[in-house]
């Protein structure tokens, strides 16, 4: 039986806002998707991460569950403003939240589990936000940020091996800033641009930072997250398959092409022109070469015609019908979860051949179409998203063992259902079931799957 080798760590991920409710509890203070979700319209359901999964109070639940599972790594968020209410690098800490997180990893490591520390998922301060436009502002975040990463190594470093910088920055200037569909709503031709620019500035300095003074004592390593559906042609025509390579640098290459090779990529300047901010020569050495690993979120596959209206994807047009009528893979509750294996396997040869570094997929998962209408029983029965899971885990161990890529670990989308941002609670993607009225935890039928799956198919 083909296996991966016996340091391939598996596991799930969570989100701070997602699953740890206790909003305006243990001195936390406000973040944007706090003050994003009051907007009238913005949340499908009109919910918010308020209370979500309570998981600041159940946390010795979900480690148990964890250890159930047979997992080996857990992947979860830090909440900036837990640790820093109001964000700034003169504001004070919450001793409070770095009681909160000490207690969870101390959890997660008694249990044997691994725990990879993600620091940026989205949610902002407030405070930074409200003092001076928070992303907006390069001279201030990243000190900012630079500061908040000091005092998670600091409080956590003894702990914690494994630090992603930011989970999917294309969402965070995306959505964020020229759709005006995630915190903080804003709607801009310029200002993505800009967001994600500061961005790959801000983990850049915070890799430097890990690097030079708590690696040599610590022996972490640190990367970032990227979000990529893999992209194919819509038919043959030149057209088409330009249009592919163009979608993959749109919505990879723009953050991946600085950070691992030192340049943006020249389909993203033709269009962007001088609306792309340009990195000076001190801060390129800087963000070149600043991630140990490629940290990859990705779901699905997507078909690509060239035409469109959209500039964030670089004018072309993304679907999953085939020309003769037939569809990529079994469909789920969002446009993002098709069910397509080869095209995740295609993905992974395409990032170890272009940026040749050792992958870890940090998110991937499947929402089962009207999920949230079912009742509790019909729901545990997932069986479309074992389909995903088995063929996607398959896809994965093809890629390492006859492909020769070199994937480090992998962590499925999600530990538990839960506040699905926009979508609020309408979107589970959890292989455990949660009963929001009650918050108790119910494994589903592919939790069990994958508990089984990975110890089988990883060496001893």
């Amino acid at each position: 039986m083909a296996q991966f080798p016996s340091d391939f760590d598996w596991g799930f991920a969570t989100a701070s806002y997602q699953i740890e409710g206790s909003a305006s509890l243990g001195g936390r203070g406000p973040s944007i998707w706090d003050t994003f979700c009051k907007l009238p319209g913005k949340i499908r359901d009109g919910s918010s991460g308020e209370v979500a999964t309570d998981s600041v109070r159940l946390y010795k639940e979900d480690v148990a569950l964890l250890k159930s599972y047979n997992v080996k790594a857990y992947r979860f968020s830090i909440s900036w403003s837990r640790m820093i209410p109001l964000g700034g690098r003169d504001d004070p800490v919450n001793p409070e939240g770095i009681a909160f997180y000490r207690s969870l990893l101390e959890e997660l490591l008694r249990n044997g589990i691994t725990p990879y520390v993600t620091l940026y998922h989205w949610d902002l301060p407030q405070g930074l936000h409200d003092r001076y436009g928070g992303w907006l502002d390069k001279e201030e975040i990243v000190k900012d940020y630079v500061n908040y990463a000091k005092l998670c190594f600091d409080s956590f470093g003894h702990l914690v091996k494994n630090w992603i910088t930011h989970n999917e920055p294309w969402v965070i200037s995306c959505l964020g800033y020229q759709k005006g569909v995630f915190a903080p709503g804003h709607e801009s031709n310029t200002e993505p641009w800009i967001v994600a620019h500061n961005a790959i500035l801000a983990h850049a300095y915070a890799v430097k930072l890990y690097r030079e003074q708590y690696k040599p004592v610590q022996g972490g390593q640190i990367g970032i997250t990227l979000d990529c559906h893999w992209q194919i042609p819509y038919d043959d025509s030149p057209e088409n398959i330009e249009a592919a390579k163009k979608g993959i640098d749109f919505k990879l290459g723009r953050f991946a092409d600085p950070i691992y090779k030192g340049y943006y990529p020249e389909r993203v300047k033709k269009i962007i022109d001088d609306r792309l901010p340009e990195f000076t020569e001190e801060e390129l050495a800087v963000v070149k070469g600043s991630s140990d690993f490629f940290g990859l979120n990705t779901y699905t596959s997507q078909l690509v015609q060239e035409g469109g209206t959209d500039e964030t994807n670089g004018y072309i047009t993304v679907g999953h019908t085939r020309p003769d009528g037939t569809q990529l893979g079994t469909v789920g509750a969002k446009n993002i979860c098709v069910v397509n294996p080869p095209g995740f396997r295609s993905l992974l040869n395409y990032l170890w051949k272009t940026y040749q570094k050792p992958i870890y997929v940090t998110e991937n998962g499947f929402a089962v179409k009207d999920e949230h209408k079912m009742t509790i029983s019909e729901a545990l029965r997932d069986k479309d998203r074992i389909e995903y899971f088995e063929g996607y885990a398959n896809a994965m161990l093809q890629a390492v063992t006859e492909d020769g890529v070199p994937v480090k670990g992998y962590f499925g989308w999600s530990l538990l259902d839960n506040f699905e941002w926009a979508d609020g609670y309408e979107a589970r993607f959890g292989v455990t079931y949660v009963d929001y009225a009650t918050q108790k935890r119910y494994p589903k039928e592919s939790a069990q799957f994958l508990s089984k799956w990975f110890p089988e198919h990883t060496s001893a």
